[in-house]
């Protein structure tokens, strides 16, 4: 039985990784210091007999005993609410987490993938954004702690490649959506679908014409696993080119929610991507991928979660108490 470490387990999208390799017969090894993870989202899964869980931060020395065929490092605050707050542990998880993990896939013989993200092209002059644009982005900026530890995760990753040969693999992850995101984390879709929920008007920074693209978990998940499988080294987007403008978007859950709030508007922050849309055309190309969940669909799974959850749940604040261990850190 192959063996996984996947960093960032009890997150939403590290979580919805280990169903997968549970499911496709691995012996998953969950990794998290939950920080911005939740012990919930993996729950159901502490009692299979090929889950095991490590409370750790990476960003420490990591030791795993035994075989590892694969160490997937998906550890990292992901949004802006999160990362604005421990802007130097979110460095620290892209620097040093990623050079740990990295030096232990290479003790091990394991083959490693980074989750990058859409992230890496800021505030793009290039639209849609492709593999070989550059990106436009303010290293010194508030952003700029996640921006540029995201860039650096996929400059050491390829020198570990080039220099020891290391199998690597990069996924550039475009906006992704679905069950066990935290609500109130700021990230656009969760933060709309909790107003909605909490009877409050849907907030839209600047004017609304900025635009997003919403890849659903599942049709992600997919693409990750296909990347990681593949023997494609360099960087590849996997998300939904389906644009969407951030107005037309508040709309959209208006209506699915069937509730009567407004739409108000609040000044945009600093260096937010005005647009946002993955070229997959690599990923056609390479993976034989694309998405297949629709956005009604995915969006209606997705609020069918959320309204199921405890009331409580709805009011819960954005980040883990955890963030006061390392706000000096």
């Amino acid at each position: 039985m192959k063996r996984v470490l996947i960093t960032g387990a009890a997150g939403f999208l590290g979580s919805h990784l280990s169903d997968r390799f549970i499911k496709e017969g691995y012996h998953v090894i969950g990794m998290d210091n939950l920080i911005t993870g939740d012990m919930r989202n993996i729950e159901h899964l502490m009692p299979e007999p090929h889950f095991e869980f490590y409370h750790h931060d990476v960003t420490k020395f990591v030791h795993v005993p035994g075989d590892l065929h694969y160490v997937l490092h998906f550890a990292s605050p992901a949004s802006p609410i999160d990362y604005l707050k421990i802007p130097i542990q979110t460095l620290k998880v892209g620097a040093m987490g990623t050079h740990n993990l990295l030096g232990l896939a290479l003790a091990k013989g394991a083959r490693f993938m980074i989750a990058s993200t859409s992230e890496v092209y800021g505030d793009p002059l290039v639209h849609p954004q492709n593999e070989e644009y550059w990106g436009h982005v303010n290293p010194i900026g508030p952003r700029g702690c996640y921006d540029e530890a995201k860039r650096y995760q996929e400059a050491i990753t390829m020198a570990y490649h080039r220099y020891h040969s290391l199998e690597t693999r990069i996924v550039r992850i475009f906006n992704t959506y679905g069950p066990r995101m935290r609500l109130n984390d700021g990230r656009v879709l969760p933060a709309f679908i909790g107003q909605a929920l909490r009877g409050e008007d849907l907030t839209i920074f600047g004017d609304g014409s900025q635009t997003r693209s919403f890849c659903y978990v599942a049709d992600l998940v997919e693409g990750i696993y296909r990347l990681l499988l593949s023997d494609y080294a360099y960087p590849v987007n996997i998300g939904n080119p389906g644009e969407i403008t951030i107005k037309e978007f508040a709309e959209e859950i208006i209506k699915l929610t069937g509730t009567s709030q407004k739409i108000i508007y609040k000044d945009l922050p600093q260096d937010d991507p005005k647009q946002r849309q993955p070229d997959i055309t690599l990923a056609r190309q390479i993976l034989g991928w694309e998405p297949q969940v629709s956005r009604q669909e995915g969006l209606q799974i997705t609020y069918d979660y959320f309204k199921a959850l405890p009331q409580d749940r709805l009011y819960e604040e954005s980040g883990h108490r955890a963030f006061a261990d390392f706000k000096k850190v």
